[in-house]
């Protein structure tokens, strides 16, 4: 499979294209990421406050690089790395696997998944929007 490395600038080392242009490749590289990051924390940090944990969580994991511009995937990879963001959480704050998602969120207040994607699409629109550049606006 053909893959293209597009460098852009100050959002991320670089944004995978496919032959398909699709974005699964470039989101099975954030889940990688996020898997990194994440294990890197619960290991790091098993001593620490639920506060401070938190607090490198939301620094750490919540950084969707290029997310905004994530367009055609197929549900299973956006499921996996959905899946993969509330295990990192999980394992951060050392709760069991069947505990549920939704609750570990609220009790934490942090935002989940959908609610992070919908921030970034947002602020990438009022961006864009708030643009000057005529190529932006047309």
């Amino acid at each position: 499979m053909f893959h293209l490395f597009i460098f852009i600038p100050n959002v991320s080392p670089y944004y995978i294209v496919t032959e398909r242009l699709d974005d699964d490749s470039d989101i099975e590289r954030e889940r990688r990421a996020l898997s990194v990051r994440g294990n890197m924390l619960a290991r790091r940090f098993a001593r620490c406050t639920t506060q401070v944990k938190l607090a490198l969580f939301r620094a750490y994991c919540q950084s969707f690089y290029t997310c905004s511009l994530w367009t055609h995937y197929t549900q299973r990879t956006y499921s996996a790395l959905r899946v993969q963001y509330n295990n990192v959480l999980r394992a951060v704050l050392k709760k069991p696997r069947r505990c549920s998602a939704s609750e570990m969120f609220a009790e934490a207040r942090v935002d989940d998944f959908y609610a992070i994607i919908r921030k970034r699409a947002a602020s990438m629109m009022s961006r864009l929007v708030s643009s000057t550049n005529t190529l932006l606006s047309t």
